[in-house]
This record gives C-alpha cells, structure tokens and sequence, in this order.
C-alpha cells in the first residue's frame, strides 16, 4: 500500500491531477463559509438543530453543510443535475433535442451550453425558494429589508452554483474522476467528522448508549462493505472470434468476454432521484402559509411511507434510464457483428442485440432494487439511534461509489505507466542470460 501510494506521485501527470483535484475542493470548501448577505447565522444554525433527520438535513448533507450556513454554495450543484434530468429526458421525446445527441462533439456542446441556461433558470427559481424559506426560518435571521435581501440572495446563490459547476468541469478536465461526482462526494465527505465527534460527545457523556454507537458503526461498515461488492459486481458475456488466414498467418480465433456490470449506472440513479424528490419541498417553500405546503413536507421527510416508496421508484426508473443511455445493445452487436465476433447460440445482429437487452434488464433489477433499500434503510436507524448527524445509505453509495470511480482512474494510470516508467529502460535479456 506504502509502495503503491510512492509510486503515484512518482508520475508528473498523475501527481499534478490529485494535486490540481485536492486543490479545486479546498477552494470549494473555502467557498463554503462565505456566508449570503443579511443572513444571521447564529440565528439559523439554531433553527436547523431540529431538522438533522428531516428534508432539510438530507438536503444540506448534499450540499456539505451550505444549507444550514446559508452560504453562497447553499444550492450547490442540484439546479445543473435537474437540468441534466430534463435535458436527457427531452432527448427522447423532442426531435430537436435526439438530434443534437447524434451530431457528435458539436451536439454535445450545444446541449451543455444548453444546460448551462437552464442551470440559471432553475438555480433562480431555487433562490426565490430559499429567499422565502428563510425569511420564514424564524425571527433574527434575515438582518435586512426583504427586497434587498431577494435581490442579494438570488444573484449571491446562483452565481454560486455556477462557480461550483466551473469548479467540477476543471475537476473533469484536469484532474481525476467526474467533478460533480467528485463536488457532491466532498461534501458529504465534510459533514462526517462533525457528526462522529458529537456522537462521540454524547456516548461520554451518557446521552447514547455505546452498544447503540458500536451498532452504528458496524451497521456502517455492512452497508459500505455490501455497497462496495454490488457495485464491481459484473456479468460476463463471452464473445467468440473466429479464425482467419491471412497468407500464411493465422489470425482470431480466441475467446474474449464483455464485462455488463449489475450497477452499471454508477452513482448517478441515486443523485437524479435525490434531485427529484426535493423538488416537492422546493415547491412548497413558496407557500409557507398554506396547509398543502405543511403536507407536502410533512409526507416527503425521509422515514415516511410516501416518501420511502417514491424515492425507491425514483432510483430503480433512473437506474434503467440511465444504463439505456450509457450502454446500447444494438451498438454493441453491431460492433461485435463488424469484428466477425458472435455470443454462442446467438445470430448476429437483431438476435444478439436482444439477447444482451435481455441480460441488461435481468441483471439491472437486482442492482437497483438493492442500492434502493440500501438508500432508506438507514433513515429508518436514524429514529431509533438518535445519531447527531444525517446519515444514509445514499451518502454511503456516492461516496463508494464515486471513490471506486478515482482509484480505477488512479489504477489505470499506474499501468498505463507501469512498463514505461517503473521498468528499466534498454533491451531485456533472455533467461540463459
């Protein structure tokens, strides 16, 4: 392990994109304790005491504690992932929208500019959400006129989502794994000592008992055990090339496998449907007054029937529609069929496109199904340990998740580099000698 961490950092490449990457999250952090015009922290920080295991504490979970200091990163990334989602969604239902996807890197940079306005268009909408929220929050927290305070707000928090935005796609240029992955992962990495501390604090001096602190932490690492074997979890589906003669060589004719993972989604099914079931308290936030507002919020906390149900549908529907757009079986046949390789007892084509469509859809239930219990069950925990924190099986799958994403990024590097930077340059000599 030693050895191995030494010889990252002997790669110049490798070395400057963790340095490159540390660096654009110490910035991200920085970022997250400049606080929105007119707002009393104090006075917020004592009304988010009650929230830890509500909507709200998972929501400032997501955004690494920016909810609750109300800083200018208080939205963090959620406005750029919802247009993502709708983005994608419009892909196959508008024309428009399924031609951009098809005309290569200038499609793709008109949907990310695309993106990119809509990205305002919902952050806006988000800050008038939190401008109300917070001058409901309770007295003393809004410390200016409220028309200063919109103002001051809206621009304050949306600008800071797009800095956040800037920030991951320097990550994803250049430095190591997806940046957003990798902004929502530091963030949800930032509120874990916090709460260890404070549950630490509270089994010394008597208010949880250690049993109930030793059962969570082995709880925890079940779940991260558990989480982390589902998702290098793989299907293997062998391909069989058959022989050719060129002249006098003999080329093909070996047997070679394409790894379908159960999860092959990743990460992202779990952030869509976080994204996606905020969207009700979001809402309601602008009719703070109203009894169906009291309701939406009231059914939508985590831990409730509603809730539960829907946040696991969420994850399953956006595991299926997400593997659909990153693997496509008729792509795959095709490719497989213009390199003379076939799956056994499979026709080329049509036939095999299917027979892998198939074993997507088998394989992709479970997966789903598992990282969707996996997401809930500790919420259920949380009402009966009375843990100081928000803890989740969805903060635990993106954190595996997106860290299993770097170390493979880190792995390929060093063999990548392995023979021509760890070996010894010249001509390699024969056994006799």
């Amino acid at each position: 392990m030693i050895q191995t961490l030494k010889n990252v950092f002997k790669i110049p490449d490798l070395r400057r994109k963790i340095l490159f990457t540390a660096f654009i999250l110490i910035l991200y952090r920085f970022g997250s304790f400049i606080p929105t015009p007119g707002v009393n922290t104090f006075a917020l920080r004592e009304f988010f005491e009650g929230t830890q295991n509500t909507l709200f504490g998972l929501f400032d979970l997501f955004v690494g504690g920016n909810f609750e200091r109300a800083s200018i990163f208080a939205l963090g990334i959620m406005p750029y992932i919802t247009c993502s989602i709708l983005i994608q969604l419009l892909g196959g239902i508008i024309p428009y929208f399924e031609k951009l996807k098809k005309e290569g890197p200038a499609g793709q940079k008109k949907i990310n500019q695309l993106t990119r306005y809509g990205t305002v268009i919902i952050g806006t909408f988000n800050a008038l959400g939190m401008v109300v929220f917070l001058q409901n929050a309770g007295p003393g927290v809004v410390t200016i006129p409220p028309l200063l305070f919109g103002f001051t707000t809206v621009i304050s928090m949306v600008t800071g989502t797009m800095v956040i935005l800037w920030l991951g796609e320097q990550i994803t240029e250049h430095g190591l794994g997806n940046g957003i992955s990798m902004i929502i992962f530091a963030g949800i990495i930032a509120q874990y000592p916090e709460g260890f501390l404070q549950m630490f604090m509270m089994v010394n001096y008597g208010v949880m008992p250690i049993l109930t602190a030793l059962s969570v932490v082995g709880i925890m690492l079940f779940v991260t055990a558990a989480v982390i074997l589902v998702t290098e979890a793989t299907r293997r589906l062998h391909v069989q090339y058959p022989k050719k003669i060129i002249g006098r060589k003999v080329i093909g004719g070996r047997s070679s496998y394409i790894p379908l993972k159960v999860n092959s989604a990743g990460v992202i099914p779990i952030i869509f449907a976080q994204s996606v079931i905020m969207m009700p308290a979001t809402i309601a936030t602008f009719f703070p007054n109203a009894g169906f507002a009291h309701a939406i919020v009231r059914h939508f906390t985590p831990g409730t029937p509603i809730y539960t149900i829907f946040f696991m549908t969420l994850i399953v529907f956006f595991a299926y529609f997400y593997t659909a757009i990153v693997l496509n079986p008729t792509e795959m046949a095709e490719t497989m069929r213009k390199q003379g390789g076939f799956i056994h007892g499979q026709q080329p084509g049509k036939s095999t496109a299917k027979y892998i469509n198939n074993i997507l859809t088998k394989i992709t239930l479970p997966g789903a199904i598992f990282f969707a219990i996996i997401a809930v069950i500790p919420e259920f925990m949380m009402k009966f340990a009375n843990l100081p924190f928000y803890f989740g099986g969805t903060g635990i799958i993106i954190i595996v998740g997106v860290a299993l994403e770097t170390l493979n990024q880190i792995q390929s590097h060093l063999v990548m580099r392995h023979y021509d930077g760890f070996m010894k340059k010249g001509k390699l000599r024969g056994r006799s000698q």
